[in-house]
Formats: C-alpha cells, sequence, structure tokens
C-alpha cells in the first residue's frame, strides 16, 4: 500500500494491533477513488488522535481474511471496509468512502475527543 499509514501485513500482526492497542482503527481497501480520501484522512487524524492507532490493511492479502470475514461487515458492498476497535473488539464497522466529519464524530464517539498534547 502507498500510503503514509503503518500497515497490516498478517493476520497475526492484526491479531496483535488490536489487542496490544486500546483503540485501533483499520482501513481495508484497494489504491482507488473510494479507498485514497479515507487513508489521507486517517494521515491528518493520527496527529491529532494520538490516543487512536491508525493502520491499513490491503484488501485483496489473503491475510485480510480477518476483516473480510467479520460479521459487523456481513453485507457490505464497497470498499474500503473501515473497522473500529476498542479493546480487541469491534465497536464500529463501516464501508464505502467517509467525509472527515463522519470519521471525526465515529472516534469522538467510540474513542473520546482529541486530547492536546
Amino acid at each position: 500500500m502507498y500510503t503514509n499509514l503503518n500497515h497490516i501485513e498478517t493476520a497475526d500482526q492484526h491479531a496483535t494491533i488490536i489487542n496490544e492497542n486500546e483503540n485501533v482503527m483499520v482501513c481495508c481497501g484497494r489504491m482507488g477513488p473510494m479507498c485514497i480520501p479515507v487513508y489521507g484522512i486517517m494521515e491528518e487524524l493520527e496527529e491529532e488522535y494520538g490516543h487512536v492507532k491508525f493502520f491499513d490493511m490491503e484488501f485483496d492479502n489473503p491475510e485480510a481474511h480477518v476483516i473480510r470475514n467479520l460479521p459487523e461487515v456481513r453485507g457490505f458492498m464497497g470498499i474500503p471496509f473501515t473497522i473500529y476497535y476498542k479493546n480487541g473488539k469491534v465497536v464500529k464497522a463501516t464501508s464505502s468512502i467517509q467525509s472527515r466529519d463522519q470519521v471525526t464524530s465515529i472516534l469522538n464517539e467510540q474513542f473520546g475527543v482529541p486530547v492536546k498534547a
């Protein structure tokens, strides 16, 4: 993936990340017109939301089955699949393009507002 986010390459790495971090947002997609804006929003928000870990995962990677097979994404038609984890559990899942306002609304609701350093 050609983003400035941290990349998840394997199912084991995914499990470690969501189990070792309280608040995690993972965008599982491709380098396409619906996904690239979401990656950009995540890159912008990384500094503002220091209490959230942001990652991407390539949708076509066979290891991405850990996201593609989640019950929360059953019925999703568009990518990216964006998953929000709190203490290792899915607390929100969205699909397709998202605006900055939509993403920040979910982050604030699920993980709390940004903490200024």
